[in-house]
């Protein structure tokens, strides 16, 4: 009896908290080694003069924020930046709005929709298809003399277009383009949210007599915060982050840099003409505080205000529950003398 009590005490004395961090040690050295690593090395090379394939002598820049300096004032780099942010917001609104449409739709219990798995499938395919497929798809519908598209404004009277030199319309095109890949992407998480919410709640309003519109903007997009919230950081990553499409679809960025974007300055910068390393890297810095940065202002405006004032009362109430036993004790220590 003795023995087991004690191989019970000796179970209960085990700390089976070692085995998480025995398992989370893998993806900690892979994330030290491929992502934490390339963050400080690129911006450290940031405050240096590395320029050239294989240069190995470099040292600190003259002054140290030289390369930032020289990037931030770098007409090509505001342009870039000015198109990003247009090229994002321009498919960002279009494809928030249209997947919380489809997403609603999919998941009200009174639209006997057929083939819901097929549509949804359908939604999301363009998101796996890969960037350069998709770029040569619309280059060759858009292109001039001859394409579909110029084919089809001649049928109805219109004169061709020469869509790619034009700077309207090749901003127009990309951001059509992420929208038309990310739409389907948004509407699953989207959906998602939703079925996670209580039906419950629904019946509740059902009940009170709501409409499917009162349900939608007082239930649904209340408690889809976190979801949206994850929604915009993760798009406002991605589109900040534009590569593929722009560099692929476009020679040359398009008519005067219309398609340009930060990572495709980015790219240009370390990988044509001097290999300008130290720039480019300084570049990479500069976008990745400004999307920390824009992070953390949407964070801030879309947080859970109840939330943070229960936070703060709380805080608030340890304070002075503290506060009022340290003059108790105080006090206590006086009468003692």
């Amino acid at each position: 009896m003795k023995n087991k009590e004690k191989a019970i005490t000796k179970h209960k004395g085990i700390s089976y908290s070692k085995y998480g961090y025995i398992f989370a040690l893998p993806f900690i050295i892979a994330f030290c080694i491929c992502t934490l690593y390339p963050i400080v090395y690129t911006a450290y090379i940031g405050f240096t003069n590395l320029k050239g394939l294989g240069s190995t002598n470099f040292s600190i820049a003259t002054p140290f924020y030289n390369n930032f300096k020289i990037i931030l004032a770098n007409p090509s780099f505001r342009t870039a930046l000015k198109n990003t942010f247009m090229m994002w917001i321009i498919n960002f609104i279009p494809q928030i709005v249209l997947a919380l449409v489809l997403a609603a739709w999919f998941t009200n219990e009174q639209n006997n929709i057929k083939g819901k798995g097929f549509f949804k499938v359908v939604f999301y395919m363009p998101n796996i298809i890969t960037a350069a497929t998709i770029a040569i798809l619309f280059a060759s519908l858009f292109a001039y003399p001859v394409s579909p598209v110029n084919y089809m404004l001649e049928r109805m009277g219109y004169p061709k277009f020469d869509f790619p030199q034009s700077k309207l319309a090749a901003r127009l095109i990309v951001a059509f383009i992420q929208f038309w890949m990310w739409y389907g992407y948004t509407m699953i998480v989207l959906t998602s949210g939703i079925l996670g919410i209580s039906p419950e709640i629904f019946e509740a309003a059902e009940i009170d007599g709501a409409n499917g519109a009162q349900k939608f903007f007082k239930i649904t997009l209340p408690n889809l915060k976190t979801i949206l919230l994850y929604t915009l950081v993760t798009s406002l990553i991605g589109g900040l982050q534009m590569f593929d499409i722009p560099s692929l679809l476009m020679q040359n960025s398009g008519p005067d840099n219309a398609t340009l974007t930060t990572s495709v300055f980015i790219y240009n910068q370390a990988f044509k003409g001097s290999y300008m390393f130290n720039r480019a890297a300084a570049a990479s810095m500069i976008m990745f505080v400004i999307i920390a940065v824009l992070s953390a202002i949407i964070f801030y405006l879309l947080r859970d205000k109840d939330e943070a004032k229960a936070y703060k009362a709380e805080k608030q109430r340890i304070k002075e529950f503290n506060k009022a036993e340290k003059a108790r004790k105080a006090a206590a220590a006086q009468g003692g003398n």
